[in-house]
């Protein structure tokens, strides 16, 4: 007989993977520290970050894979998934311009780009970063339809998964009783997946030592104290857009305190400062929101949309860094330039999420087809973007956690209790498994104990 069928519950694994992170810390630290005193070793040390950044991805599309199928396919109607989805976007596009018109009002006052002077070599480095930076919307739309089923799976396109797998969701949820076997094997599936990016994340000590070691080798402290007033601007002005308009809008529509909700995603935010990437979260992004009590078709297709369309932290970074390169080269943009060419550079920016330096080859690109006479400016602030990619990083995990509540507050997707539960700490996330079974989300995967609930899926 069963512990649950006894009543009694297994008691909870104490839980050791602070230490990791307490690893993750430290390795920071002593990156930094070697960064500074051998730059040239340091510089080395690159590979190592960029290992395990390319293992966190290597996860990413079966956990979104999972996700959407299991939540798409255990909803009785479509229109549920479809409600989400456009509420989803509408939130995006009114965010996305939010985060636009405080870059734009900051960008204007600060005016951080003059008094510097453009050298030869900044300016190759603008121009080498354009290349292959040119893709028309109609390009972007065509990248979204893979090749075939099984690639969409294996490209690393995130929107191709996230088309394969609503396909497939409707498909079973069109199927009825007869797609629960297949429903189980998909939620089968994901514990395994799950349990694979918690083996990964062992590894994050060793990949934030070399990524931190090799951007501090790299830059060194005189590219950071040259361009401080566009980097700390920046700082400021998405610190400003999380907590005050992020906050705000959170409290608004859900009652949640913003604070309560990043210290829940502490670890993760500490390996997006030490990747530079929030993709490299993007995994834990979604078990994480299960276990705060969101119904899963809402965190299967808010988080993974979130990733290529709500990109609150690279619309700030685009518009400051715009104007810090008209400036600098000493030929300003006016109102209607900065406008047109920033709506331009959303939507070139979709899809690009959580790629290291993608935000700088978008800025190039923007540049290279509105202003050409600027692209060169783009080397000023290559010393610096890797820095100014962790906020980007930040900013746009805090939107999509943000984005994720406030859809599901609004689609009736939360459960009050376990959200509450979650975000005090009285009911701890599972590191181990990364997995709930249940925590107010559809049963979307009957356990096998039980076969009288394989019949008909748990309605939302």
């Amino acid at each position: 007989m069963s512990q649950q069928q006894t009543g009694l519950t297994a008691p909870r694994r104490k839980d050791r993977t602070h230490y990791l992170y307490l690893a993750v810390i430290a390795a920071v630290g002593l990156g930094i520290l070697v960064g500074l005193v051998a730059p040239d070793v340091a510089v080395q040390l690159k590979p190592l970050g960029a290992a395990f950044v390319a293992l966190i991805k290597m996860m990413i599309q079966p956990v979104i894979f999972c996700t959407i199928v299991l939540g798409v396919g255990s909803v009785r109607s479509a229109a549920k998934v479809g409600k989400v989805g456009g509420l989803a976007l509408g939130y995006f596009i009114v965010m996305s311009t939010v985060a636009l018109g405080i870059g734009l009002v900051v960008g204007n006052i600060l005016h951080p780009g003059s008094g510097l002077h453009l050298t030869k070599t900044a300016a190759a480095a603008g121009s080498g970063l354009a290349e292959g930076a040119h893709a028309t919307t109609t390009d972007f739309l065509l990248g979204m339809i893979p090749t075939s089923m099984l690639s969409g799976l294996t490209s690393g396109e995130v929107l191709q998964t996230l088309l394969i797998a609503l396909l497939v969701g409707f498909a079973l949820q069109a199927m009825g009783g007869a797609g629960q076997p297949i429903l189980q094997g998909v939620g089968h599936l994901q514990k395994l997946v799950f349990r694979v990016l918690s083996m990964i994340m062992w590894a994050a000590p060793v990949g934030a030592f070399g990524a931190m070691a090799a951007v501090v080798g790299e830059t060194g402290v005189d590219a950071l104290k040259s361009l401080a007033v566009l980097m700390l601007g920046f700082y400021i002005t998405c610190a400003v857009f999380v907590f005050v308009i992020l906050g705000t809008v959170l409290r608004i529509t859900t009652g949640v305190n913003i604070f309560s909700l990043l210290r829940y995603l502490g670890r993760e935010f500490l390996i997006i400062v030490s990747t530079s990437s929030s993709e490299s979260a993007l995994p834990r992004l979604i078990a994480k929101m299960e276990h705060a009590g969101i119904d899963r078709p809402t965190v299967g297709v808010v988080v993974p949309t979130g990733y290529s369309f709500n990109l609150d932290g690279t619309a700030i970074y685009l518009t400051m860094a715009s104007l810090f390169i008209a400036s600098a080269m000493g030929n300003p943009l006016s109102i209607g330039e900065q406008v047109s060419l920033l709506l331009f550079m959303m939507v070139a920016s979709k899809g690009a999420a959580g790629v290291t330096g993608a935000g700088m080859a978008t800025l190039a690109g923007g540049l290279s087809s509105h202003r050409p006479e600027l692209l060169d400016g783009v080397g000023l602030i290559v010393g610096i973007d890797r820095f100014m990619s962790e906020a980007r990083a930040v900013t746009n995990f805090a939107g999509n956690a943000v984005a994720t509540l406030v859809v599901a507050g609004w689609t009736g997707g939360i459960d009050r209790g376990q959200l509450n539960r979650a975000l005090s700490g009285e009911d701890p996330f599972d590191e181990t498994s990364m997995v709930d079974d249940g925590h107010g989300q559809p049963a979307a995967v009957p356990a096998a104990r039980t076969p009288e609930r394989t019949a008909e899926p748990t309605p939302v």
